[in-house]
This record gives structure tokens, sequence and C-alpha cells, in this order.
């Protein structure tokens, strides 16, 4: 495959996400109108999303340490799972809204303001960092050193804020969950 075929690739799968998860938050598609028809597990993917999204922020900590060292090997293994496991994070995030649950922050005051901001920058960045983490992985598997640096020098903050900011924003609204 070459770049540019790798590169369409990677904005065509970038914009498909981005447009279903457009989809869910606009409550268009619901899959399960009656609420009562839920699975039971489907109520515990928001505490796994919090769990996978901690664990993708200690894996990316653990990747930098491992560059820093030079292990590129422990690093290029260490990312790879990390991937694995935000994907993962994905699939869940999609089933779970794909229920059409939807749960509203209850907090006021000021800590609702930090909320919602830590909330829509989540967000904003969440979308801006898939095509990053693919292009990054590209660069780097294809062992383009010096395009790869240039790359995660955006996409590892940018990711590692994601994951870090997932966990707080599911700390936050959880005692607001309804079910």
């Amino acid at each position: 495959m070459n770049d540019k075929f790798i590169s369409k690739l990677i904005a065509g799968i970038s914009v498909f996400v981005l447009i279903v998860v457009i989809i869910l938050q606009s409550n268009v598609l619901n899959i399960f109108p009656d609420k009562t028809a839920i699975p039971e597990w489907v109520f515990f993917l928001p505490k796994f999303n919090a769990i996978v999204n901690g664990t993708c922020s200690v894996l990316l900590l653990l990747s930098l340490y491992f560059i820093k060292k030079q292990d590129i090997e422990s690093h290029k293994k260490t990312n790879i799972l990390t991937f694995i496991l935000s994907s993962l994070f994905l699939v869940s995030y999609i089933i779970f809204h794909a229920t059409g649950i939807k749960t509203t922050y209850g907090g006021t005051g000021f800590i609702r303001t930090v909320y919602y901001f830590i909330l829509i920058t989540h967000i904003i960045l969440a979308a801006v960092v898939l095509p990053l983490v693919l292009f990054s992985f590209q660069k780097g598997l294809q062992m383009q050193v010096v395009a790869h640096k240039k790359l995660v020098r955006w996409t590892y903050p940018i990711w590692l804020y994601v994951t870090v900011t997932g966990v707080i924003v599911y700390l936050m609204i959880s005692p607001y969950y309804t079910f």
C-alpha cells in the first residue's frame, strides 16, 4: 500500500467515525427505544470505558518512558496495546450511545462550568486525535522516524489529554447516572 492510499484510508476512517459519533450524540439512531430491553451489561460500559481510558493513560506514559530509554520494541508494543484498547473503547462507546441512554450532568455553579469545559475540550480533541494517532502509527511502523516525531509532538499530548479527561468526565458525571 502506498502513502496516498493509506492517507485516504485514514481520512475515510476518521470521517466515518466522526459521523457515527455525531449521529449517536444527536440521538437520531436509537436501537433500544424501549429502555427495558437494554441488556444489563450495557449499563457497565461507562465504568468500563473509564477503566480503559485510565489504562491507556498509564500505557501512554509507559510508552514515553520506553522511547526515552530508546527501547523501541517496548515502545512499539505499548503503543499497539494502547491503540487496541482505545479501539475497544470506541466500540464500547458506540454500543452504549446507540442505546439512546442519556445522562445530564447535575452539578451546579463553578463546578458545572469546569465539567463542561473538560467535556467540550475532551470531545473536540477526541475527534482530532484519531487521524493523528493513525498517521503517527503509519509513520512509526514504516520507521519514518523524523515524520513520526513531528506528528507525535502533537499526537501524544492530545491523546494523553483525551484519555485522562475521559476518566475525569466519568468521575464527574457518574453520580448522576439514573440507571
